[in-house]
């Protein structure tokens, strides 16, 4: 994670010291008013609230240690959605307590407060409803398993439901016996969550959490256009009913690897890119559909199969080609663990 981490004391500018050798990050990111950045070597602000705008979006957590007024009115210009708000975090200076203020479950607010107050011995104070009840949350336990969720919406009815009695959840892959509070094995009902890859809908109202676990191996023509890719992508997962945000990586050969639409494309799906040379791709075990005049252009008869079993999993969708573009998919087996 990226830090950035505002003091406005002495204390404070302590605590930030230890904050960043207890973190271990490589550059303390620490910002303060003129007085003590001089002191301390931080970054200095005129105003923290003004220069606020860039930091709120460039960094995964801010930690605030301070008031916290300081904090709501410095971020409050900037909060947009608990999809994409980084983590905020509020300390007072003596470092008695962690206060998860903004994007507690998918910005890791919670989780970071609580890790905060145990490598510094203080008391963390969580208010997210699903904590404090000690139920299942569906959104925090989705960011931790790198899940994709299919709706925002859903997952606010799902956790207001969890709070008044068990919702049923069923997976694709096999559920451990022992479940956490507010869930229940069952694949019917009003409402409840599926977890896997695919487009199913077993509840009434289902909020399904994506393992992000399916893998596109993709070869293409020069200067392939990033729509022409997606189509393609779609042209293969759409008819296996797999939702495209399961989609966590996307692999292919290292020619590729300043290939403009490919890499817009995994910018769109949120997804990692790992290129093989062709020496890793033909030393792949197993039976793939070679081409000649692939093998003599870049070295390899395959490279979308190749790469899909390489980055990891196991090959579901052999090569398709779709005007300049082959796509090949394989998939990585999940454990569903609470």
């Amino acid at each position: 994670m990226t830090y950035g981490i505002f003091c406005f004391s002495d204390a404070g500018a302590g605590l930030a010291l230890r904050l960043c050798e207890m973190l271990r990050l490589d550059t303390c990111d620490v910002h303060s008013t003129a007085k003590y950045a001089e002191k301390y070597g931080f970054t200095a602000h005129v105003s923290i609230s003004a220069d606020m705008g860039d930091l709120f979006r460039g960094k995964d957590a801010l930690i605030f240690i301070g008031a916290a007024g300081i904090a709501v009115r410095s971020i409050a210009p900037h909060v947009v959605s608990k999809v994409s708000d980084p983590a905020v975090i509020v300390m007072d200076d003596r470092g008695r307590f962690v206060i998860s203020l903004l994007s507690g479950h998918i910005g890791g607010a919670n989780e970071l407060a609580r890790g905060i107050a145990k490598l510094i011995g203080a008391q963390p104070v969580i208010t997210t409803a699903t904590d404090g009840a000690g139920r299942f949350s569906c959104d925090a336990w989705a960011v931790t398993h790198d899940c994709a969720i299919s709706s925002m919406a859903a997952a606010k009815d799902v956790s207001a439901e969890i709070l008044i009695r068990d919702v049923p959840v069923t997976s694709e892959y096999p559920l451990p016996e022992e479940l956490p509070a507010g869930l229940t094995a069952s694949d019917s009902g009003e409402i409840g969550i599926f977890i896997g890859i695919h487009k199913r809908e077993p509840f009434s109202r289902t909020l399904r959490l994506m393992p992000r676990c399916v893998t596109l191996g993709i070869g293409c023509r020069k200067d392939i256009s990033a729509e022409s890719v997606m189509a393609a992508v779609h042209t293969v997962l759409d008819p296996e009913d797999i939702d495209i945000r399961a989609v966590g990586t996307i692999a292919s050969i290292v020619n590729k690897k300043d290939e403009a639409g490919l890499l817009e494309t995994a910018r769109m799906l949120g997804a990692k890119t790992v290129f093989y040379t062709a020496d890793e791709l033909n030393a792949v075990p197993g039976e793939f559909d070679e081409s000649d005049f692939v093998r003599k252009t870049v070295g390899t008869g395959n490279v979308c199969e190749r790469a899909a079993v390489l980055a990891g999993g196991r090959l579901i969708i052999k090569k398709t080609a779709v005007n300049g573009v082959t796509v090949a998919v394989s998939v990585q087996e999940r454990r569903i663990e609470f």
